[in-house]
């Protein structure tokens, strides 16, 4: 049997800013590979932060089950997304995604925004 591939962690990274809670995301979602974050922006939103915001800068992938995702953590909590890449921004924008999603640049603009 051959050595599995090691893909790097999805969320490499997870802190407090201005009173937001960020997760970094990474690398490639779909409905096979989203659980992940899931279970990160789930737990955000449990433990009462008022604002999560998802930082997608390093997403290189996304497809509906990542948009999914986007929307019923949506509906959960207050999400700011920062940072899409074009391919992401693509996406949010052909679905209309874009127009019920809070998107900023960066986290520190989501997160100032926040203050």
């Amino acid at each position: 049997m051959p050595p599995s591939h090691h893909s790097p962690d999805p969320v490499p990274a997870q802190y407090a800013r201005h009173g937001c809670w960020v997760v970094v995301a990474c690398g490639e979602f779909d409905a096979d590979t989203v659980e992940p974050l899931e279970r990160a922006l789930g737990r955000a939103a449990a433990e009462g932060f008022a604002v999560v915001v998802l930082d997608v800068g390093a997403v290189t992938f996304a497809d509906s089950g990542l948009l999914n995702l986007l929307v019923r953590t949506h509906r959960a909590t207050t999400l700011r997304i920062a940072g899409s890449p074009p391919q992401l921004r693509r996406i949010l924008e052909l679905t209309g995604a874009d127009q019920a999603l809070h998107l900023y640049p960066s986290v520190d603009d989501a997160c100032a925004d926040a203050l």
